[in-house]
């Protein structure tokens, strides 16, 4: 699994940070980031909801090279 953040489109609403916090957190602009050593989502469940959760559908969790989640 790999997780990014699109940061043109991240409005810094920190719902994945709120969703999963042990992968996401908002940088000192309140933008949100993966933690470090957690791009790879570290086995958490919440990872693809979190994604769900975004507002603008800035985070996209691709698997094996192919996406699996992308809000809409």
């Amino acid at each position: 699994m790999s997780i990014s953040i699109d940061r043109d489109v991240c409005i810094g609403a920190g719902q994945c940070a709120l969703t999963a916090p042990g992968v996401f957190t908002q940088d000192d602009d309140g933008y949100s980031e993966v933690l470090p050593g957690m791009e790879d989502g570290g086995g958490d469940p919440l990872v693809r909801e979190a994604a769900r959760a975004c507002p603008v559908s800035a985070i996209t969790v691709t698997e094996k090279g192919v996406e699996a989640s992308r809000a809409h």
